[in-house]
């Protein structure tokens, strides 16, 4: 199998609200996206993926972020068996706030909807 692509959390943008052309992902469960999500990802939950997978916009590049990589891997090596390539956002969540880049917290997005 190919190597997993990764990328730095310092190279991708703070909030992901309108960016075109790229769509982070976050694969942790509720209470983790509910603790600290970056602004315009998409969650869905890990296990939550497959049957979802027609809410992602698979022209744009994917970035997979979870807590610390696992679950982004396992995404990644899951997606490429089926063609779709994917970017492990390196260090996860850890890693972003480590960084120091914005975070927001509760329950708006989580599971790729909105709340008003």
């Amino acid at each position: 199998m190919d190597e997993i692509d990764t990328v730095a959390v310092t190279d991708l943008p703070d909030d992901f609200t309108g960016v075109v052309g790229q769509v982070l992902l976050d694969v942790r469960e509720n209470y983790e996206w509910e603790e600290a999500h970056v602004r315009g990802a998409l969650h869905i939950p890990l296990d939550s993926v497959p049957e979802r997978i027609d809410e992602i916009d698979l022209d744009s590049e994917l970035l997979v972020v979870c807590r610390t990589s696992g679950r982004s891997f396992r995404l990644s090596q899951y997606l490429a068996m089926r063609g779709i390539a994917a970017t492990v956002v390196r260090g996860g969540m850890v890693a972003w706030q480590a960084a120091e880049k914005p975070i927001d917290t509760g329950t708006e997005g989580m599971d790729g909807s909105a709340s008003d």
